[in-house]
């Protein structure tokens, strides 16, 4: 069905909404199939506080996942705030278009919320680029609350990814839990990194389960890579002596990742385990705390500390390890595990959130969040390493630790991570949600119904505020009819169109 004014596609590219063909969720909607190459293609908007140049977990799936549906066929545009003076629009990657928007973040990079300040801006987006799914990013980006908040009000099919675990006892873990119940109320599905996460999700929000679908993260198994010659290098190119394992450490050196727990266990593993030393990248505020006690235990020599690294430098620090230790207090999904792995390193790990379920018992040494745990971990560890090297010349026969000589192997573990990662198969899971996003139907009524169920206080609340949001809607389309909005070039690169200069 097409607007006979216009010629765009009935529903919010023409102003007129998705609503009034059905009042509950699960009906037949505006099908998308992902399995039908008759199907035309997404145009998918990104949403978050976080995305590139500030680096983090978010802003490398979103920056990935946003790759892979582009090669896929889809269009794909990214919303965020601007960083410094990169503030507009900006093209990377295959034509990936970002958006970064004139708004100050306040606290640890989110913006303060607007309400009404940057819906109209929202909707000129969204029909500039003829989008038909909005899909947002972790429960702390205010911008993506907003723009699923806005887009539902338009009728846009709305996608929320929860990347992150939360509490129910502190005051931040309570206001942002009632948020993410009117969110979620109001998306068409939602995604979780993990089945621990999708627990936590359900239980916060109160989102049926079954509108709740799990797609773990993914690594790029090009770029982290098993290296040879690096491996057991020291970071100034030096050999270490015959028989040392070097042990890496890549987070940010805060709290919430366990800095206090690693200060415990490198003076314990280090006199334990004379054959160990420990190359640490990563910067944040615990950092002195580190510095301490290398300095307090003298083991400037054998503990290094890299600092700030960049991204596309973690895999040559991963690349000279054996063992990768992570001692996070909580992960809904750890992706530098992951990248770990891929690199070809065992894994210690603390047992929490959704750690357990993204390495198979043979790769991944969980403990407990206390030191002596995290060391006897290590212990199994470093067993699993010294004792396939002592059975590989007995014919590959199983060590001690039930570890047999070919699955510590480096480049046995980068290809089973890669044949179980892949944001090919991340991207065309995606799809699905998209299509069960596109068999959901809702009325106006039956939204402000729904919204109103969310609390005694805060549900009657927010139904009055998406009230007021669809008169504003309504009077911007008045004002500015979406038929008279130009849609947006498609602007895909070519490499021919460009001239390399070579700086003298």
């Amino acid at each position: 069905e097409t607007d006979p004014a216009s010629g765009i596609p009935a529903g919010p590219a023409s102003g007129r909404g998705w609503w009034g063909r059905g009042s509950t969720w699960g009906r037949p909607g505006a099908l998308w199939r992902a399995d039908d190459p008759a199907s035309p293609a997404h145009s998918v908007l990104l949403v978050s506080d976080f995305f590139l140049p500030n680096l983090g977990g978010v802003e490398l799936h979103m920056y990935s996942l946003a790759q892979r549906l582009i090669a896929r066929g889809h269009k794909v545009t990214v919303l965020t705030h601007a960083y410094g003076d990169r503030c507009g629009v900006r093209y990377m990657t295959n034509g990936l278009k970002v958006y970064y928007v004139p708004r100050v973040p306040v606290y640890n990079g989110a913006t303060a919320p607007d309400i009404f300040g940057h819906s109209d801006l929202l909707r000129l987006i969204l029909l500039r680029e003829r989008v038909t799914v909005v899909h947002s990013h972790q429960a702390f980006a205010v911008m993506g609350h907003q723009a699923c908040f806005h887009a539902r009000t338009m009728g846009y099919k709305c996608v929320f990814t929860d990347h992150s675990l939360f509490g129910f006892s502190d005051a931040s873990h309570i206001h942002m839990n009632k948020l993410l119940v009117l969110t979620l109320a109001d998306c068409n599905h939602v995604v979780c990194v993990s089945h621990t996460a999708k627990e936590n999700t359900v239980l916060r929000s109160g989102v049926p389960p079954r509108r709740v679908s799990v797609i773990p993260n993914a690594v790029d198994a090009y770029r982290f890579v098993p290296d040879a010659a690096k491996r057991g290098l020291r970071m100034d190119g030096r050999a270490a002596a015959p028989g040392r394992i070097t042990v890496a450490v890549t987070a940010r050196l805060a709290y919430r990742k366990g800095v206090h727990l690693l200060a415990g266990v490198i003076p314990a593993a280090c006199k334990k385990f004379p054959q160990v030393d420990f190359l640490i990248a990563g910067d944040g505020s615990m950092r002195p705390h580190l510095e301490t006690m290398t300095e307090a235990h003298g083991l400037t020599e054998r503990v290094t500390l890299l600092g700030n690294v960049p991204h596309a430098r973690v895999s040559d620090v991963l690349q000279r390890a054996h063992v990768f230790l992570n001692c996070s207090l909580t992960e809904s999904f750890c992706i530098a595990i992951l990248e770990a792995a891929c690199c070809g390193c065992l894994v210690v790990a603390t047992g929490v959130g959704g750690v357990p379920e993204v390495l198979p018992p043979d790769l991944l040494f969980l403990a407990k969040p206390n030191p002596p745990a995290l060391v006897e971990a290590l212990r199994d560890a470093i067993e699993a390493l010294e004792g396939s090297k002592g059975e590989g010349s007995k014919g590959g026969s199983v060590g001690s630790s039930g570890s047999s000589p070919s699955s510590v192997d480096p480049v046995v573990i980068h290809e089973r991570v890669a044949e179980m990662y892949s944001w090919d198969d991340v991207a065309a899971r995606v799809e699905r949600v998209y299509e069960r996003a596109h068999a959901t139907e809702d009325t106006l009524v039956g939204r402000l119904a729904r919204l109103s169920r969310c609390g005694a206080f805060a549900g009657p609340l927010f139904a009055c505020v998406a009230a007021v949001d669809y008169v504003f809607w309504r009077w911007c389309e008045w004002k500015r009819p979406a038929r008279t909005v130009e849609p947006a070039p498609d602007f895909i690169p070519n490499d021919g169109d460009f001239e390399w200069v070579d700086d003298e």
